[in-house]
């Protein structure tokens, strides 16, 4: 009975110690926004092959096509598009891919790119692979 009075008397001071101010801020920073769609088209073929496109008023634009393809013994849907967008900061950027049977293959100025191996490490690489370990005797 008294740890239920404590933990009764514990959220009572809890909830007057939160603003009611402090709270409507707090839910209006984490409300999303959303963006009204300028313009959409979409358009699907009998044969499979497809596209659509997009742009909203907050400047995002992405189009897509795509078709059958035999890939291997399979068929597969073979895609392309490009998406562009403007970031919280006023930054464009523009992403352009491709997806088929070698996958998704992204093009952008803003994907990292790794650094160049150093020369050492690239020739230790290739002494351990023109080295390969020995297999050792069991016992």
């Amino acid at each position: 009975m008294i740890f239920k009075a404590v933990l009764l008397v514990g959220l009572v001071t809890v909830a007057y110690s939160i603003n009611s101010k402090g709270l409507a801020s707090l839910s209006s920073q984490n409300r999303p926004t959303y963006a009204r769609i300028l313009s959409q088209a979409q358009d699907t073929n009998p044969d499979g092959s497809y596209h659509y496109s997009f742009e909203t008023e907050n400047g995002i634009n992405q189009q897509q096509s795509g078709e059958p393809r035999q890939i291997g013994k399979e068929i597969g849907i073979v895609a392309q598009g490009s998406a562009s967008w403007t970031d919280s900061e006023g930054n464009g950027h523009q992403l352009n891919y491709v997806a088929d049977e070698n996958g998704y293959q992204p093009q952008s100025p803003d994907i990292p790119v790794p650094p160049a191996v150093p020369e050492l490490i690239g020739r230790a690489l290739e002494w351990i692979r023109s080295h390969p370990e020995k297999p050792k005797k069991q016992l």
